[in-house]
């Protein structure tokens, strides 16, 4: 209910706020948008501007808060990178005719995964929307997960069986915002989640309805049905999609001409790569959250915006499809051997972000420089078309299309330089509109009449010094000196200190003639204005084809000249087991490494499932691990990789567990996030799986963590039985070698001299044998106190601890012994609790004696 008590303006505001209760509500009074009540202590306080009063309720000032009308773009930006939620209210009506109140209401809701205003934009990542829901099938969950980037028009969808899944797929989109049903379960799971950041709206359950949506997404793209998107069996997809348009729909209070598709997103299309295997491979965020040092920083070497966007995609999604794949790594091929790639994105410097001005015509908040962004894009079409030519490029020659006829269009319509809005006119060019030309034609020349009429009136007043005036206040003025003497008929109109101003009925006349003028010619512009854009919508279709070509474009570009720069080498793809990486780099340490980097052979096949990695810490292990990963994710993008050759066969997953990290805020420690990424890996993996394991079982105790990295490397090489690279410090599991079938040793080499080390980094068959911690510790700046105290309690547990590789000698050995096994395992135990350091040399020798004689009985 609306209190009778207030004023009539506050009266309008509340019933519109009730109406829009979650958002903070900018409404519109003359230069200002306000904000009233709990809205205004909010946003003081989150803006840091002054919250001031106005008015009262209920006996108390009313709190109040407002920005400037023409610095909204930045506040605004400020709060929805906070998740908040902001409902523009502009004045509809005319203050002229309007008896009491402005009319007002709102013409849009910004919310942060609906953004396509470019100022408030990341240009470089995508802004996505998000929805997730939940279906049942024979009483067992699955989800569909849709995501809309409302900025460019792209829209896909997947389903999922698992929540894992679903995690994973969340963290490869990067939401900027959240939907789901509302009193839904999935709250409570998000918020134990990683996603806690991510602002969630909780909708209403018929949005999420599959029948509704099937409904509401026909229209959305003009078909009869959504077989044509593979969404005719995918309930819970559709349901996620259809929430998204209805949400889409209602808060930008337009229709969306530039979403006329939707890609339904297969799980045998893609790699499938969990949330920490995307975080410790470090693709487009690096350990400490920074985009510096990652795989994207290396090869994005785009010129465009959308291209880099399209890149980032790609890394988070490399495909398994060998035939895609070989005509991304042709036109490659093609763009290195033909030196085309330099001229090409010379071109492509000119095209801007075309994706994200289209989604701005289309929802028909262009601004003028939009439109000659545009223009300049599709100026460089023609030249682009005629070198993309080759066979495995057509695709992209084809999509260009042909926009000729449009580009005159805006050549015609729009100047070279226009002003950044439309609101003052001056956008449209000379010559396009011969009724604007006309009204222009009269308010501009009123310089020569108006310099006419100063003429006479100096010489009818004899006032030298006389001179017409104008300004946006007062309008057109007769001004002179205070001393002047001036007829009878000019009436004063203003005084300053050195001066007066005056206005006759003549002037007044041509005053009232050229605002007219003005005003028609401002109003038919903005008129002509909208109807151009219009212009264009039938022809956003085919624009966005073009603009995603010409990011694909871009991307191939770069792949091309970094390949080239960096003497990267094109990976063959097969369909059989393994891998064969002849000299592989890893791209990321290579790049920024002042010192020459040190290449490795990788050979995994049949006989070389499990590479068991020892070595010294800072030896290199997890480098040579993390570049197997990252070659196998270049080739399945496309992209040249860093090698003398490489040749990859069938990849289903890659996973990951690489470091140590916690997460307390959701209650676990770094061995439990440590043991739950192994779960997942143990769970899931198969035969065509990479699987790069580093330091299992260290965050518990000796024992317990040995066990367990022996059982996992055990599994891994029986169960599962998938392409492994497992580095640990444990040598005792160096005996699985020797014990299981596909199972070898690598180290990497180190060698110790005066009591330092030196690292080595190249890669050899067989064990290391030993650590060299202590030595790494001194390199690290522990103090020689410390490293020396060390040195004796590490000799003290060599003498005293029992030799660990009999550790596992009973989970080999036979059920039952001979007499001669029976005696060999005898003398090993005894030499295998000796204290050797304690003996005097004649103890050492009878014991000998008699160890010989167990031996002949």
């Amino acid at each position: 209910m609306v209190a009778s008590s207030h004023t009539p303006m506050m009266q309008q505001y509340l019933k519109i706020k009730a109406e829009h209760a979650d958002t903070l509500l900018f409404y519109r009074m003359g230069d200002f948008y306000e904000l009233f009540f709990e809205d205004a202590k909010k946003a003081a306080q989150l803006l840091d501007i002054s919250l001031t009063k106005r008015g009262q309720s209920g006996g108390q000032p009313i709190p109040m808060a407002g920005v400037p009308y023409h610095a909204a773009e930045s506040y605004l930006g400020r709060l929805l990178r906070m998740g908040e939620s902001v409902a523009i209210c502009e004045q509809i009506g005319d203050p002229a005719t309007s008896k009491g109140p402005v009319e007002r209401k709102v013409v849009r809701v910004l919310t942060p995964g609906t953004l396509s205003d470019e100022a408030l934009l990341d240009t470089h990542r995508e802004n996505l929307l998000v929805a997730l829901s939940c279906q049942s099938q024979m009483s067992q969950p699955y989800y569909g997960v849709a995501a809309l980037d409302v900025s460019s028009g792209r829209f896909s969808a997947s389903e999922h069986d698992t929540l894992d899944a679903v995690y994973a797929e969340l963290e490869r989109l990067q939401p900027a915002e959240l939907l789901i049903v509302e009193q839904s379960e999935l709250a409570s799971w998000l918020a134990r989640g990683q996603l806690r950041q991510v602002p969630i709206r909780q909708r209403p359950v018929w949005e999420f309805d599959a029948q509704t949506s099937s409904q509401v997404l026909s229209r959305q793209f003009g078909t009869r049905d959504l077989a044509g998107f593979g969404l005719q069996q995918a309930k819970a997809a559709t349901a996620a999609a259809g929430a998204i348009v209805q949400y889409v729909k209602a808060t930008q209070q337009a229709a969306l001409p530039h979403i006329q598709s939707i890609q339904f997103e297969q799980p045998d299309d893609a790699i499938v790569m969990d949330a920490a295997t995307r975080k410790n491979l470090e693709l487009t965020h690096n350990l400490s959250g920074s985009q510096q040092h990652t795989l994207a920083a290396v090869l994005d070497q785009t010129v465009t915006a959308m291209g880099s966007r399209l890149l980032k995609r790609w890394l988070h999604r490399p495909l398994r499809q060998i035939d895609v794949i070989n005509q991304r790594l042709n036109a490659v091929a093609w763009l290195i051997t033909e030196q085309q790639a330099d001229s090409i994105h010379d071109s492509l410097k000119l095209v801007g972000d075309m994706q994200r001005i289209l989604a701005r015509v289309a929802l028909q908040s262009a601004r003028p420089r939009d439109l000659t962004r545009l223009r300049q894009a599709l100026q460089q079409v023609p030249a682009l078309k005629a070198v993309t030519g080759a066979p495995d490029m057509r695709h992209i020659q084809h999509a260009l299309g042909d926009f000729s006829t449009l580009v005159e269009h805006l050549e015609r319509a729009v100047i070279d330089n226009p002003p950044v809005i439309i609101r003052d006119g001056g956008v449209l060019a000379p010559g396009y509109d011969a009724e604007l030309d006309e009204l222009r034609a009269l308010s501009q020349g009123a310089t020569d009449q108006l310099d006419a009429l100063a003429e006479r009136e100096r010489q009818r007043t004899g006032i030298a010094n006389l001179r017409v005036g104008y300004n946006k206040v007062h309008g057109f003025y007769i001004e002179t000196s205070r001393q002047a003497q001036v007829p009878a008929d000019y009436q004063r109109r203003q005084t300053l200190k050195n001066a007066e101003r005056y206005i006759i009925p003549e002037l007044k006349s041509f005053e009232d003639k050229v605002l007219r003028s003005q005003s028609q010619a401002l109003a038919l512009e903005k008129q002509l204005y909208q109807q151009l854009l219009e212009s264009l919508l039938p022809h956003v279709g085919a624009l966005q084809q073009c603009a995603d070509a010409l990011a694909q474009l871009d991307v191939l570009c770069a792949f091309a000249r970094h390949s080239e720069t960096a003497n990267y080498c094109r990976p063959e793809l097969h369909d059989g087991f393994g891998m064969t990486i002849t000299q592989g780099r890893h791209p990321v340490v290579e790049h920024y490494s002042e010192q020459p980097f040190i290449a490795n052979d990788l050979n995994i096949n049949a006989s070389r499932k499990l590479s068991v990695i020892t070595g010294p810490n800072m030896g290199g292990k997890s480098t040579f691990m993390r570049q197997a990963a990252l070659i196998t994710l270049m080739a399945h993008v496309g992209c040249f990789v860093p090698a003398d050759a490489a040749r990859i066969g069938r990849i289903e997953r890659i996973f990951t567990r690489i470091g140590a990290s916690d997460e307390l805020a959701s209650g676990r420690s770094t061995f439990m996030v440590e043991m739950t990424e192994t779960a997942n890996i143990l769970n899931n993996a198969n035969a065509y799986s990479l699987v790069l394991m580093d330091e299992i079982g260290r965050g518990t105790s000796t024992y317990d963590g040995l066990s367990l990295a022996w059982a996992c490397a055990h599994a891994l090489a029986m169960q599962a039985q998938c392409m492994t690279l497992f580095a640990t410090h444990y040598f005792e599991i160096t005996a699985l070698a020797s014990q299981l079938p596909a199972t070898i040793n690598l180290h990497v080499d180190a060698t110790e001299h005066n009591d330092n080390v030196a690292f080595l980094h190249h890669v050899k068959d067989g064990a290391a044998n030993r650590s060299f911690g202590l030595q790494v510790a001194k390199l690290a700046g522990v103090p020689n106190h410390v490293i020396d105290n060390a040195k004796r309690k590490l000799a003290e547990l060599e003498r005293t601890a029992p030799q660990q590789p009999e550790l596992f000698a009973t989970a080999n050995a036979p059920a039952s012994l001979t007499p001669e096994q029976q005696a060999q395992l005898d003398v090993a135990n005894s030499i295998a609790q000796l204290k050797a350091d304690e003996l005097s040399p004649r103890q050492a020798l009878d014991l000998i004696y008699t160890w010989q004689q167990q031996l002949k009985r």
